[in-house]
């Protein structure tokens, strides 16, 4: 069996279990406290982040897009019509683009520094960063989610899902992004229906449940959270 070396409240970890969840791929999963430096996990990433996915006699796969691309190279073609990468060139370009927009662009824009801020940094010491969340940055982030959202909903309203007509690893990383700023009560789901109801589509997903089931020590959830009609 893999092991994935993830944080609950990891956007990119909540990504990949997403993907292993719809492609029912069943992995051991080992909290990793990313702030604590831990030896034995820098030996396998070096960087220090999370997610990595390492199969026995296999090399560790590091970051959530290479995770995505190996998992597609390994179980892709296999699994047909419920393949979340096309087969074809023009349609995968799309899907890494949109994938790469949430990972990197939503992530330094808005769940990244909403996690950082309310999450990380009550464990961090005050030399590394840690202490109480930055104000600006807390309100720069809330000001980004909008037009995120309202992006969301324009690509939603000329297709199906995010990327084309079918489910993708566009739609899993955003829901992935989304699910923690959504955790923290600071999606504005009023700004935009379309939006609201493509995530409430995902949501109702069984590869949703095991992290809608789940709570962050100190930080409860937000009503919206676990509703699933929300």
């Amino acid at each position: 069996m893999s092991t994935l070396f993830h944080h609950p409240f990891c956007p990119h970890s909540r990504f990949v279990r997403l993907v292993l969840n719809e492609y029912g791929i069943e992995v051991r999963l080992i909290e990793e406290r990313t702030w604590e430096r831990r030896r034995d996990f820098l030996v396998i990433n070096p960087a220090g982040t999370t997610p990595v996915l390492v199969d026995e006699g296999q090399p560790p796969v590091p970051g959530a897009p290479i995770i995505a691309e190996f998992l597609d190279e390994v179980h892709g073609a296999k699994i047909a019509d419920r393949r979340l990468m096309p087969p074809e060139p023009g349609p995968r370009v799309e899907v890494r683009r949109l994938m790469n927009w949430f990972n990197d662009k939503f992530f330094a824009e808005v769940s990244g520094p909403l996690t950082v801020e309310r999450y990380y940094k009550r464990h961090l010491p005050a030399e590394a960063g840690g202490g109480a969340p930055d104000t600006e940055v807390l309100r720069a982030a809330r000001h980004n989610i909008r037009y995120h959202l309202a992006y969301i909903g324009w690509l939603v309203r000329a297709r199906d899902w995010l990327a084309g007509n079918e489910l993708t690893y566009a739609d899993l990383a955003a829901a992935a992004h989304l699910s923690a700023a959504d955790y923290l009560g600071d999606v504005p789901w009023t700004e935009d229906e379309t939006a609201k109801n493509w995530y409430a589509r995902l949501k109702s997903r069984p590869s949703f449940r095991p992290l809608l089931a789940e709570t962050m020590a100190g930080i409860p959830p937000s009503k919206t959270y676990a509703d699933l009609d929300f």
